[in-house]
């Protein structure tokens, strides 16, 4: 197992080495404009390069589990329409249906779904006829609510490898904690090139990688609550920073009058640092945000009972909310 890390390690890094090249061989790159950080052209086709070191993982290790590897071939899928999307700047319309078609794949197909909510001893949470289309909806909620978590080096990255982080120590489980490990190594290969360690060429995740990172964090929680692994309540802890923001940003905008699916710079990853004035503090604030978020949603769970658990993932949200709200500009 080891030798064979090693070697798709060296492998996810030349191919976003060789990816790097060619965007910018064939102008693949983000121009830079007024809502933009960035001052250059930078290449966007990280998530691409991602996603084929994922196939690749698939050949090089012994993965048993065939909802694992399908989620992994179908987030390639996933991967090429962003690319499609970063190219020539589909409409919200266009994108979406896009990505129903891998979705629909595997929640009909493969039969990820999610039945229930989860056990909350006062009651249960059953989705019965409702569980198709709920699980689709939180599917494309979660996908989009990682889209706009990329708008600065790091931040979606180091804030997905939190998520993963936070289920390797949730499920101890030796095959998918060294899934886990074979998903996050890509990640943080791309991160030096993120940040140009070493003059290597700089790159973005692009759509392709933001639309990449939602649905496979999607659909392993999905797997995980499907296998009765893991709580319901515990996965969404996982992700809180992502609701969190992602429900509290669109509520700002509809409650100020301003368009949903326009981009801007009032994403808590902007705010923050307009404060810190650095992208390293930042990215630093969000992903503890995250973890700070889960030990308490855990230790409740743990000490008291899910219900409390899910009692407290509301509250927080609505306190969360109004600060959100409150300091929606800095």
């Amino acid at each position: 197992m080891d030798y064979k890390i090693l070697i798709y390690s060296i492998l996810s890094f030349f191919l976003l080495f060789a990816w790097a090249i060619f965007s910018y061989k064939f102008k693949l790159v983000d121009i830079p404009n007024k809502r933009k950080i960035h001052n250059i052209a930078t290449a966007y086709t990280g998530g691409v390069a991602i996603s084929v070191s994922f196939v690749i993982s698939i050949l090089l290790f012994e993965i048993s589990s065939n909802n694992l590897n399908l989620i992994i071939s179908m987030a390639f899928l996933i991967s090429i329409i962003g690319f499609i999307d970063d190219k020539f700047d589909l409409t919200v319309g266009s994108k979406l249906s896009l990505q129903v078609i891998p979705i629909f794949y595997l929640i009909i197909f493969q039969n990820l779904a999610l039945n229930d909510l989860g056990d909350y001893y006062y009651f249960k949470l059953n989705l019965g006829t409702f569980s198709l289309p709920f699980t689709l909806l939180c599917v494309l909620f979660l996908i989009n609510a990682f889209n706009y978590f990329d708008g600065m080096d790091g931040t979606l990255s180091f804030s997905t490898i939190s998520v993963f982080a936070i289920l390797y120590f949730l499920v101890p489980n030796k095959e998918f904690q060294s899934f886990i490990i074979i998903i996050i190594i890509p990640i943080l290969i791309f991160i030096f090139f993120n940040f140009s360690l070493a003059k290597l060429p700089k790159m973005f995740l692009g759509d392709s990688g933001s639309l990449l990172l939602g649905f496979v964090v999607s659909f392993i929680l999905i797997f995980l609550a499907f296998q009765n692994l893991v709580h319901p309540i515990l996965l969404a802890w996982t992700i809180t920073i992502f609701v969190y923001e992602f429900i509290s940003i669109n509520f700002i905008r509809l409650n100020r009058n301003q368009g949903l699916f326009k981009a801007g710079q009032d994403h808590l990853h902007h705010l923050l640092f307009k404060l810190t004035k650095s992208v390293l503090l930042t990215n630093l604030f969000v992903i503890s945000i995250n973890i700070v978020f889960f030990i308490i949603g855990y230790l409740t769970y743990s000490i008291l009972n899910p219900f409390f658990s899910l009692a407290l993932f509301i509250f927080l949200f609505l306190f969360y909310l109004f600060f959100r709200n409150k300091y929606a500009k800095i």
